[in-house]
């Protein structure tokens, strides 16, 4: 059998399959569309149906086009990488990343000015808050997880990966998922579960879409040309599979009908609060940390051009932040029914996580031993920096706040609002920033960025505002706490909660300025970068030495 022959076989086994499926899922959703009830459920069905067939349309057209360029690839042709579902998930990082932002900062400005609420049932806090929440975790965060670990796991493996449109279903099916969620948040649709809001039906799609991307990084890794597994494949692996699980068990519902948007979770009472913040603190463990340092362990090598400083140490940072992470949930839920055991023991392993998470840091930036000098010219590695250095800031100050003396006075304040925007703005998205520098120009072949001056103005925009947000919600929880546990000479509570929003006000007002610079980095990113693809370079970078393309296996 020739290759072409075999090429043209195997794409039709992989395309029709897809496109079967597809085509199934586009009756079913017409089939409920027409016997649901429920008016919501009506328009999240036809948005499948409408996805579905524009994913039956794409998969026909890639078909060919696929069967036609392997076809006239030879025999002993080098490894082509797929980069285009790359291309496509930086693109949607972009997107969603500014979109996320933006309604970030609406909701501060809102908490500032209620009238801004508008008195618009899509517009108010309470729908645009979980939009916000899952724009910048699920939606950008998300994407440049897949997007990079696509990148990653090729070029440490030395293999394209499996299929041809399996990638693509993971791209384009995490993008219905985050519509429906969206939508379903503007419309009500929510089963109110923090950072695990959508309902039944998005939450089956979100399974299939993710075995799919854990079969697709295991055959990647399963077809590797290099022997051994590079470290930052251990930290994509453990997200992938970790946050499988995770959402699998903390989703388990019980719908009122196949056609209805309403669900109940299988769990209740101090069990259900239980699963939540053991599923809600190993989403902070494994989605934005554990998969963030597996962008660390790639692209600050890459970008300092200096071998990882100790892998001795990224294998224990590994296995002893796996082992210890998803044991520290239950310190969401101190002075809670939860028995006190489970309390302690929450507490004691998030104590026990302040040593592997600042083993991780010290080898990041040990990483630049011999490379210091960089930081002066370099405002990408300069943002990879500090996004470390916020990683460490955060991985401190989360233990500290799991400390039930400390926890008495900082939960449900806006302390536990700095800290996480600390760790949200400073390490996930910093990180994130680095690696969507550094990968444009390589998928795009440029040979450096459109403007390194608007790399640093991006930087310290985004520092400044950054700066702003966490001391104002560090000051105003503090206060806040201080003022809720204050009593008078009669044992009365020294201050009504009204007195206490009052005086919050001018630390939102702090805050919401402070999201407003972190936006305008954003853009000025999303700019830089659309440039950068066209291939535009500025007249004084031209004068500056070009950035080099990265070899196929990472500074190991």
């Amino acid at each position: 059998m020739t290759r072409e022959t075999t090429a043209k076989a195997r794409l039709s086994i992989d395309g029709w399959i897809t496109a079967g499926a597809l085509t199934i899922g586009v009756f079913y959703a017409l089939l409920t569309a027409a016997r649901t009830e429920d008016p919501l459920m009506t328009v999240h069905a036809y948005i499948f149906a409408g996805a579905f067939i524009l994913g039956i349309f794409g998969i026909i057209k890639a078909f060919y086009d696929s069967s036609e360029r392997q076809a006239k690839e030879p025999a002993d042709a080098p490894v082509q990488y797929n980069l285009d579902v790359i291309k496509a998930g930086v693109i949607a990082s972009v997107f969603w990343g500014v979109a996320g932002f933006l309604a970030g900062d609406t909701l501060a400005f809102q908490l500032a000015y209620p009238d801004l609420n508008f008195d618009v049932s899509f517009f108010n806090f309470g729908r645009l808050r979980p939009l916000h929440t899952s724009a910048v975790i699920f939606a950008f965060g998300g994407n440049v997880l897949i997007a990079t670990s696509f990148y990653v796991v090729q070029r440490t493996c030395k293999a394209r990966m499996p299929g041809d449109f399996a990638p693509w279903f993971v791209f384009w099916g995490y993008q219905l998922f985050i519509v429906i969620a969206a939508t379903g948040y503007l419309m009500g649709i929510t089963q109110s579960k923090e950072y695990a809001e959508p309902e039944w039906y998005a939450d089956i799609w979100l399974t299939i879409v993710w075995v799919v991307y854990l079969f697709v990084f295991l055959g990647t890794l399963w077809k590797r040309r290099e022997p051994h597994i590079y470290v930052a494949n251990w930290f994509y692996l453990a997200f992938i599979a970790t946050i499988a699980m995770l959402h699998i068990i903390n989703n388990l519902t019980v719908p009122v009908s196949w056609t209805s948007t309403k669900s109940y979770i299988l769990f209740a009472g101090v069990q259900d609060a239980l699963v939540q913040w053991w599923y809600g603190h190993n989403a902070v463990g494994f989605f934005l940390t554990a998969g963030f340092l597996g962008i660390m362990y790639y692209f600050v090598p890459k970008r300092a051009g200096r071998p990882v400083y100790s892998y001795r140490l990224s294998i224990v940072h590994f296995w002893s932040l796996i082992f210890m992470y998803i044991w520290a949930g239950p310190h969401h839920l101190h002075y809670t029914a939860l028995p006190d055991w489970a309390q302690t023991l929450g507490m004691t392993f998030s104590i026990m996580l302040w040593m592997p998470s600042w083993g991780g840091m010290i080898n990041g930036l040990m990483t630049l031993s011999g490379a210091w000098d960089k930081l002066r010219t370099d405002p990408v590695l300069r943002m990879l920096v500090v996004s470390i250095a916020f990683y460490g800031m955060s991985t401190f100050e989360g233990p500290v706040m799991a400390i039930k003396a400390v926890n008495s006075l900082s939960h449900y304040t806006d302390w536990t609002i700095g800290h996480v925007h600390s760790g949200a703005l400073g390490w996930v998205a910093f990180v994130s920033f680095g690696a969507l520098y550094c990968m444009v120009p390589w998928l795009w072949n440029r040979t450096q960025l459109y403007s390194l001056k608007l790399v640093s103005y991006h930087f310290w925009i985004a520092t400044f505002g950054i700066l702003l947000y966490i001391t104002s919600m560090w000051v105003s929880g503090i206060l806040q706490g201080l003022m809720w546990r204050a009593y008078d000479d009669l044992g009365f509570l020294e201050y009504s909660f009204v007195e206490t929003v009052e005086a919050m006000n001018p630390f939102y007002w702090i805050r919401a300025i402070g999201g407003a610079f972190f936006l305008v980095g954003s853009l000025i990113m999303a700019y830089n970068l659309w440039r950068t693809a066209r291939g535009d370079v500025r007249e004084e970078d031209r004068l500056l030495a070009p950035e080099s393309v990265p070899s196929p296996v990472a500074a190991e």
